[in-house]
């Protein structure tokens, strides 16, 4: 793995540079989750083998550091980001997030302005609210969340069969998580759906066969926002159909 500073913190962003030619892809991971865990599977298939891609852990989560004075809203997430793409030097990178890290795509996505070639999301929140997970995370107080609330959510996801995420989550620092959650359910504005439709780049966006009918979809093809939908999946769309999640992002990025 290579590792990255971020700027205005003492900690470090941890991601593969997997080598290839054309314009990077930068993958970024949902809540509780990490790139290193989700992604190597949807990266080594045919449809986008030989193009560099980044697949970046967030701070908090995976390999990277977990720094307690780091924010771990959305834009912050969304900074760290830009701050890696602007270090590298990269002319354009295109963007591909899933769920949270869909929404901190959007957000990244209009901090860099010509640098930004595609955008793909899977399933990203677009408005305030938040989804399962991050409300039942931010009901509680941080220090309730920190004192045995993630185990009690570990605990509640094994037993409804969410395994990965919930090993995943173990590895996740919980205030990175608690946090994170307040700023999916709190929001922005404007909202991230009205960000997405905003941009002026090619968007789709990926939706999982099982998550059907999707209502957070209405309204955004109208807008200029491609609609995929990904067979044999459900919201957890990198590893219920790695090889139709790689072609669905492929085929975005023509």
């Amino acid at each position: 793995m290579k590792s990255f500073p971020v700027p205005g913190t003492d900690s470090r962003l941890r991601y593969h540079d997997l080598p290839g030619s054309g314009t990077p892809l930068v993958l970024l991971h949902g809540l509780g989750c990490a790139s290193s865990c989700d992604y190597p599977t949807v990266a080594a298939d045919a449809a986008l083998r030989g193009r560099r891609m980044l697949l970046i852990d967030l701070l908090g989560s995976g390999f990277s550091d977990r720094p307690e004075a780091f924010g771990y809203t959305i834009d912050d997430h969304a900074r760290s980001i830009v701050a890696l793409v602007e270090a590298l030097g990269l002319p354009q990178v295109d963007l591909f997030g899933h769920s949270m890290g869909g929404t901190v795509a959007i957000v990244a996505a209009t901090m860099l302005g010509a640098c930004l070639g595609r955008l793909v999301v899977g399933e990203p929140n677009l408005d305030p609210g938040g989804g399962v997970f991050s409300r039942r995370i931010a009901v509680m107080a941080e220090t309730d969340y920190r004192a045995g609330g993630q185990d009690e959510v570990i605990r509640a996801s094994k037993a409804e069969g969410n395994d990965i995420w919930a090993t995943s989550l173990a590895r996740t620092a919980p205030y990175a998580v608690h946090r994170t959650a307040c700023s999916l359910v709190a929001g922005s504005e404007p909202t991230w759906r009205s960000m997405l439709i905003a941009l002026p780049v090619p968007r789709r966006l990926i939706v999982g066969e099982w998550s059907l009918p999707y209502d957070d979809a209405l309204g955004l093809p109208e807008a200029g926002v491609d609609l995929v939908t990904v067979a044999r999946a459900g919201h957890s769309i990198p590893w219920d159909n790695p090889a139709g999640l790689a072609e669905a992002i492929a085929g975005a990025l023509g």
